[in-house]
């Protein structure tokens, strides 16, 4: 169900498509963005109840010397075993939703306010999330975005960027939802196969709607 007191555009798309890239350019549109990997890249920091539940449930061979999680060492470890990938699911998505609820609410009672580009009669909320079809937010978003990226391309970034190797970058992307099964879902799909100009060309197509939608 929607918030009438927002507007709500769900990203998502597989690893190294570059919805970073995106996401970016509508927040310099005037969007209020959160990214759900950063927001569990806080939540595992130490100390947290997430964090315990997770060296507590994988051991700690997944804690590095400053006993920080090494979030290598367990994608390592989960993204190999489906059930493993569940159980990290099982902890951390709970905590996932609940920051990103608290986000939309914060923005809903602010109201609309100016962009360049025109005033919004609502704040423009993007949740950027590999997983937002399974996780259900769906069902809260006035749009739904699909970022997609040739296979070829993200494996290059992830091994570029990220010092992955090829199978464990083939591994990351195959655990993920097919995109096709992400495309039926999209309201916009954004082809980040281009350069740039060409990204931000449908980005700024595409937040026209939105505009349009919002005044």
């Amino acid at each position: 169900m929607t918030n009438p007191n927002i507007y709500l555009i769900g990203l998502t798309g597989g690893i190294a498509c570059g919805k970073s890239t995106i996401v970016a350019m509508l927040a310099a549109l005037g969007a209020r963005t959160i990214d759900a990997d950063r927001v569990t890249h806080t939540l595992q920091q130490q100390g947290t109840p997430v964090y315990r539940q997770i060296v507590a449930t994988f051991g700690p061979s997944i804690v590095g010397p400053t006993k920080a999680i090494d979030r290598r060492k367990l994608g390592a470890l989960v993204f190999s075993d489906p059930a493993k990938l569940r159980q990290l699911e099982q902890i951390v998505h709970p905590a996932v939703q609940t920051e990103i609820r608290q986000f939309i609410n914060t923005a809903a009672q602010s109201g609309g306010y100016a962009t360049r580009l025109g005033r919004l009669k609502r704040p423009v909320v993007v949740i950027d999330a590999i997983k937002l079809i399974e996780s259900g937010w769906i069902a809260a978003c006035d749009q739904v975005w699909v970022v997609t990226s040739p296979r070829e391309a993200q494996i290059e970034r992830l091994m570029s960027n990220r010092g992955m190797g090829h199978e464990e970058a083939i591994k990351r992307i195959d655990a993920q939802l097919p995109q096709a099964e992400r495309l039926a879902h999209a309201t916009v799909v954004i082809d980040n196969s281009g350069d740039l100009n060409a990204t931000r060309a449908q980005v700024d197509a595409a937040w026209q709607h939105v505009m349009q939608a919002n005044q």
